[in-house]
């Protein structure tokens, strides 16, 4: 899994984003995401050690939402306001923004390529 940023130069819109911009709202299930990351979410170097997906689960969710909330914009451009966002999303999770912004946006490149 690469979980690399955008590549985004120029005008902002990178091939990763332009491709993802075509993408349709509807081909994005929401249960196959979380059961996706629900599996997978201890393999990432972000993850800390003992934690459990209840911490990075809504931030996966967070940035799944916001990709369909942001269509056409990387991660990077959205990301301050996806900052101001994230208290009122997170639900039960600990995470803070600064932790939870890799799950999100691991999320959010998955959707994207």
């Amino acid at each position: 899994m690469n979980n690399s940023p955008d590549n985004c130069e120029g005008d902002g819109v990178g091939p990763i984003v332009a491709g993802a911009a075509a993408r349709s709202a509807a081909a994005i299930d929401p249960a196959r995401e979380d059961a996706f990351w629900r599996q997978n979410y201890a393999d990432n170097a972000y993850v800390q050690q003992g934690a459990s997906f209840d911490d990075y689960g809504p931030a996966y969710g967070f940035g799944v939402n916001a990709f369909e909330r942001y269509p056409g914009q990387s991660f990077d451009a959205a990301e301050p306001t996806l900052a101001e966002e994230w208290s009122a999303h997170r639900g039960e999770s600990t995470l803070d923004w600064e932790r939870a912004r890799h799950a999100a946006r691991a999320a959010w490149t998955r959707l994207s390529t």
